[in-house]
């Protein structure tokens, strides 16, 4: 397989949700309309990348969406989400997507076992050394309870398939110390709220949770905060954004998609549960705000 599309074209990719039917099946006929919404949009897609969920799902399941969404021959860049403990396991998944028609990966840190500077390069070097396709690395301190050193950053940057960085700690200095340890590497911001000012410090894009309800919306206020014109519109989406994280993602956003009836329900499996969520209203105020920013931008 090589890569069929470019990836220095798209500066939002939307961490798909996986929309499911009321039994927790995967709900194939909504995974398609989202990705075509997405696609009309311009926006890379990033599967099984959706903090929290894509762990619930089993290994077949995982292979039935990259199958599904490899099927339907998109015109936008596909990124597949690696994420876990268990290096093995991380491997042969590599190696199962490595035959697929996907563009790219995203490499997380591994969960829970909060390695040193050395356990966490060799824990990404098997990784890149084990992809077919350019890769970003992926830094959740807040999931996975420590941080990607930057020296470390620095050390692979010159791995040939290490693209890119997915940098969500949510702290600019964070940011900054990335730029300076690998400054010819791209980094995106990993926080919806923050990319007015990673734009603003070089940031190579954007990867969005708002993006599932908001394709179109999303891509432009990502535009504005690349050109340093999103001033106004930060008000709007300030808001919005913290309404889609209210509670854990990604339960605020398959309750509103569910609400506008674009996935047929907003099932999710265990732990996370849409029972969280008892009144929808801020939802929707959030919805109408952003609807009725971008109607001012067309």
């Amino acid at each position: 397989m090589t890569t069929t599309h470019s990836l220095t074209d798209i500066v939002l990719w939307t961490a798909l949700i996986t929309p499911m039917q009321e039994d927790g099946s995967v709900d194939f006929n909504s995974l398609t309309r989202l990705a075509h919404e997405q696609q009309n949009a311009g926006n890379g897609l990033l599967i099984l990348g959706s903090t929290g969920e894509a762990l619930a799902l089993s290994i077949d399941d995982q292979k039935a969406v990259v199958e599904h969404i490899c099927a339907l021959a998109l015109d936008v860049p596909i990124m597949v989400g690696v994420g876990g403990c268990n290096l093995a396991q991380q491997r042969q998944w590599i190696a199962f997507c490595n035959e697929q028609a996907i563009d790219a990966y995203l490499l997380g840190a591994p969960l829970y076992a909060k390695p040193g500077p050395r356990g966490q390069h060799q824990w990404f070097n098997a990784l890149l050394d084990e992809s077919r396709f350019p890769c970003m690395l992926y830094n959740v301190p807040k999931r996975a309870a420590v941080s990607l050193a930057p020296e470390v950053l620095a050390q692979l940057q010159s791995h040939p398939n290490c693209w890119a960085l997915k940098e969500a700690s949510g702290d600019i200095d964070s940011f900054e110390q990335y730029r300076t340890a690998a400054p010819e590497l791209a980094i995106f911001s990993g926080d919806d709220a923050l990319i007015p000012y990673y734009g603003q410090a070089g940031a190579a894009g954007l990867v969005s949770v708002a993006a599932n309800v908001w394709p179109q919306a999303t891509n432009r206020f990502v535009q504005l905060s690349l050109q340093g014109q999103s001033h106004n519109a930060f008000m709007y989406w300030r808001d919005a954004v913290a309404a889609l994280f209210h509670v854990s993602n990604p339960i605020p956003s398959k309750c509103l998609l569910h609400a506008l009836r674009r996935i047929s329900t907003p099932t999710l499996r265990a732990p996370l549960t849409h029972q969280e969520i008892d009144d929808m209203q801020l939802l929707l105020r959030a919805h109408d705000s952003i609807t009725s920013w971008h109607s001012t931008q067309v």
